[in-house]
Order: structure tokens, then sequence, then C-alpha cells
């Protein structure tokens, strides 16, 4: 009889790549898989499955509460970097975007010395995770999608607001391009996100686990052993730098437990987790390490560094009434909308609040600036690249609006009934800062010391004052939204006209978009800031990979979802051909 803490594969993390990890390996019966999760199963989280609940999990103990460091370039700002802690994790919490971002980006990921991460391995991953519902005139791009998935996905319903704006993004320049966010092919136009919602409830990496429309909640593989309310808190080593598993304590840190593998562990505990993990364990940079009395047990430079993250800037407008949906939510709106969810899973809040979509690039804006043309001749002559490290056919920023006052939490304006309003998201692509994940001490309770340094170099403010100046443009000059806009919002306030105004407001304002990544970068052997390999095994370590955005060699120009699923499911493929395991897929 097998002891209860031995298993053959440990995954780590119950968030979006540890359970496709986990289901995936636990297609092979004769397996022993434990998945591990720091929070609760969501089976009776309500917020987590009514899409327009995301945010209520937020600053309590669904959520782990990192923070930011403060830095300069942000006006000295720390920003709450919320993730859900939970089966689902962040795919429960997020805007369910599946944005997966170009063709080009995951071409560069092989370029720079990972093979097997092309466009085409990738996109075979997006459309293994995926079931596609589409609507009738959307033009699909039947390659781009998949139908036999766990994660469902469709199309957003429109408010008018929506359709006004995709007006103004096709007049001023971004055509439509019904399916551009899957297809991966267009750098410059506007076009129609799917988002991880099915039939009114919110897809998670749970639905790996369990099919969230059977009415038992009846979890799917036999072999595969969930334990909630346990945080990893190092990987145990051998002698001979092999993980042979994991050390775990209670989520009040009162009692610890320790978990044998015979196989391999997987780290899925995220950019902030996943190298808080490894250090705890002993490996990442030494000097790191001897500075909270760690005994290094592995040197690798690059665990926690290389920390990269989309910004986003809000820009708020009031609107003519009858175009957002801001009235579903005045007054006693909210709590009916919340019964009629319960009762039939539709109404406001069986969608998101986001609406029109678009990518720009920025090239002739940017040409007016001496910064800009300096670092161009270099950045051409060095690597054929802007100085953003983008090809022509990566768009340099994302445009994204909202259908109803909706906003971070340090914005508290929505209008009162009989006004609304929407906001203009402009989000940075491609940032050339750079922060990093370190260890406050050795105790595993405390949160890490996370600094991104976000807009410490130059270049990455000047690009995002000229998108927001170019945003402001699209929805003041734009054929569909220019007479429907009364003026910012709340009305005292007054948005930046000029460049120089834009960069103080970019830097008094911008915030995360939860995309961290690159803490655990893939890389070859030549790169010394790399953790993993293109196999996603952690170097100078046997038995130990990490699945999931940590591993980034660089940061997709899109959304960070979908590449999370296909990470984990990419893992659980590589897993299974090197210990020649069964290849047969189960029906989840």
């Amino acid at each position: 009889m097998e002891p209860d803490n031995e298993f053959d594969f440990i995954v780590c993390g119950g968030g979006t790549a540890g359970p496709a990890v986990a289901a995936r390996l636990a297609e092979d019966p004769s397996l022993r898989i434990l998945l591990l999760e720091a929070g609760q199963d969501n089976v009776n989280l309500e917020n987590t499955q009514m899409v327009g609940g995301w945010s209520l999990n937020f600053d309590g103990p669904h959520d782990w509460n990192f923070v930011s460091s403060p830095h300069p370039a942000t006006s000295n700002r720390t920003q709450k970097l919320s993730r859900g802690k939970f089966l689902g994790g962040s795919s429960a919490v997020n805007g369910t975007l599946m944005v997966r971002g170009m063709r080009q980006d995951y071409d560069d990921w092989e370029a720079m010395g990972n093979p097997g991460w092309s466009s085409n391995e990738m996109w075979h991953y997006f459309n293994k995770s995926e079931t596609f519902h589409s609507e009738p005139g959307f033009k699909i791009d039947e390659s781009s999608h998949g139908k036999g998935g766990p994660i469902h996905t469709s199309l957003h319903p429109n408010a008018p607001i929506t359709d006004r704006l995709m007006e103004s993004f096709v007049d001023m320049g971004m055509p439509l391009v019904d399916d551009m966010f899957a297809s991966g092919t267009t750098a410059v136009g506007c076009g129609h996100c799917a988002r991880s919602v099915w039939q009114g409830e919110r897809m998670t990496g749970g639905q790996y686990l369990r099919n969230s429309f059977d009415l038992e909640k009846k979890w799917i593989h036999p072999n595969l052993t969930k334990l909630f309310g346990l945080c990893v808190t190092k990987v145990i080593l051998s002698d001979d730098m092999r993980a042979i598993g994991v050390e775990t304590m209670t989520t009040e840190g009162e009692e610890r437990k320790v978990f044998r593998c015979r196989k391999e562990v997987v780290l899925s505990l995220g950019s902030y987790g996943s190298p808080q993990t490894l250090l705890l364990s002993g490996v990442g940079p030494s000097e790191d390490l001897y500075e909270v009395g760690i005994q290094p047990r592995v040197d690798l430079p690059g665990v926690g560094k290389n920390l990269e993250d989309h910004l986003t800037v809000f820009v708020f407008y009031e609107a003519k009434q009858g175009l957002t949906t801001d009235h579903l939510f005045h007054g006693p709106m909210f709590d009916k909308a919340r019964e009629e969810w319960r009762i039939s899973r539709t109404g406001t809040l069986s969608r998101t609040h986001f609406g029109a979509f678009a990518f720009t690039r920025l090239d002739k804006r940017l040409r007016r600036h001496k910064l800009w043309n300096d670092e161009l001749c270099k950045s051409l002559e060095a690597t054929s690249r802007d100085p953003m490290g983008l090809l022509p056919n990566q768009p340099h920023v994302e445009f994204f609006t909202t259908e109803r006052y909706a906003a971070p939490k340090h914005y508290a304006n929505p209008p009162p009934e009989g006004r609304s309003a929407f906001a203009n998201i402009i989000e940075l692509f491609s940032p050339r800062s750079r922060g990093y994940v370190k260890l406050r001490g050795c105790n595993p309770k405390e949160s890490p010391i996370i600094q991104h340094n976000y807009l410490s170099d130059p270049l990455d403010v000047l690009v995002y004052a000229e998108a927001c100046q170019l945003g402001a443009e699209i929805m003041l000059e734009g054929r569909g939204s220019k007479d429907i806009i009364l003026g910012a919002w709340p009305p005292e306030d007054k948005h930046p006209s000029t460049l120089e105004q834009w960069d103080s407001f970019v830097r008094d304002n911008a915030t995360t978009c939860f995309h961290p990544s690159g803490t655990c970068k893939m890389g070859p052997d030549t790169d010394c800031g790399a953790v993993v390999d293109a196999r996603l095994k952690v170097k100078g370590v046997q038995g130990l990979r990490i699945a999931d955005c940590s591993i980034m060699p660089k940061l997709n120009n899109g959304h960070t979802q979908a590449v999370t699923y296909a990470i984990g499911e990419k893992c659980a493929d590589m897993i299974k051909e090197d210990w020649g395991l069964s290849k047969r897929e189960s029906k989840l």
C-alpha cells in the first residue's frame, strides 16, 4: 500500500497553470498526482464564478495581498498586487480577457534559444485548452480556436458605448478585424475579444479538475489528490540536487507537513510565488540568500530577476445617457443583478465590464523625439528592432474601454444616478524597465520584497505619454465618440493636454495590469539570467520544473490568462514525453 504522503508528481499551486499540469498528467491512470493549493476550493466561493464579482475577492483572506515597494519613477507610490488565493487563482479574479498576443512574440521566445516555443507550438496549446463558442456574423479565424478544451470562451454582447468607441478606433486608423486577438497577426486594428465566460459563468483553471456545469460538482480524476490550505514553504533537495519532495505549512503556519515525490515537483506558484519558493529552498543568487541567512544549494543568479509587467492608465470620461451600463449598478440594482445571476446566470453580472479593444503602433509620433531617434539608430543597428525590442508586426500599445465606471481601487468616483461614465484604458507593451523579487528573511510566512521599477526607463515614459495622448485624440475626435463625451469624469478633473502633462499623469496614475512575468525566465545555458531550460527544468536541479508566467523570457504583447493555460498544457506534454508516459487525453 502506498504511503499517503508519497506521489509520482507533486504540482504546487492550484491557480491557472497548476490544474492544467496536474489534470493532464492524471490522464495516465497509473500515476499518483498531488496538487497543493494554499487557498481553499472555490466551489462555494460565488464571486469566483459570478463574472461581475471578481473584485469582491480582493483585500481579504482570498487575496495574497502582495504590495510593491515604492519607486521614485511612479511618484513613490506603492502598488497593490492582488492575486487570487483559491482554486483557480488569478484566473478567478481577472478580466476574463483572452488576448493571446502576437505570433511574433512566441517566435521571439524560440529565437532567444528556446526550441519548441514558437507560435505554431503555442497556438496548438492555446487551441487545446479552449472550447470557443462563436456568434452569427463573427468572422472567425477557424485555425485560431479550439473545440474540445476545458476553458469555454465566448464573445461579449456589446453595450451601445462599445459600438460607438469601436467606430472611433476605425475612424482613427485601426481597422476592424473581428478575430485579431486570437489570430495574433494584426498589430494595428480593433476587434472583438473572446472572454473566458460561458453561459454566464467564469471559467478558471479549476475547469481542468471539475466541470462547473456538473450539478454534482464531481472531481474528474480519481488518481489526482487535491489538498487545500497548504502553503509550499520549500522544495526538499537531496544531496545530489534532486527534488524529492516539498515541505508545506497550513495557511496559519501552525502545522508543517512533508510530501515526497518519486518523479518530479512542478512549481506553478506565479511570478511572485515561484521565485520565493526557490529562494527559500536555497536556489537563487548566492549573495541574496546569504543576506537573509539561507545556505545556498544552487547558485542561480536569475531567480527573482527580470520581473516584467504591463502597466495600465485609466482615463475617465462622462458620456451622454443611454450608452453605458452604469444604471444597472445604481441604488438597489446591484443586489437585483446578483439575484438574477443566482437564479438564471444572466444579467449584467454574467459578463465583464470591458468593451472595445484595439492595438496600434506609434512610430510616426515617436519619430518626433530625439530620445527615440537616438535609441532607434542604435537598436536597429544592433537588433533590427525598435528601442522597445519590437518588430513592425508587434504593437506598442493596447487600448481597451469599459462599458461603465469601473476602476482600480484607488479611484472612488462612480457617477450618481442620472450620470454615466466610462474609461479608456491604455496598456503599455514591451516595457524596458525590469524589477525583482527578493526575500525579506527566511520566514516563509513573510511576503517577498517586490520591486517592479515601473517607468524607471525614460523611453517607457515617452512611449506611454504618446500613447495616452493618442488615446485622448481617439476619444475626443473619433467619429463614434466625439459627440457623446460630455467631458472628463469627475467633471472637476482636467485631462492633460500636452505631452509633458501626460508624462506626469502617467507617473501619478499608472497601475499594474496584473501581468507579472519573467522571474524564473526560460533560456539556454549561454543566458546567465535563465532559470529554466526550454523543457522548463530548473537549472542545476533534477526533477524540478516551473510552469507559470515566471518562465516567460519576455512578456507577450497581450494578456496572460490564455498563455498560462498554454504553458501548463505544454509542460504536461513535455513531462509525459520525458518519462515515456501515456499521451491519452481524457475528455475534460
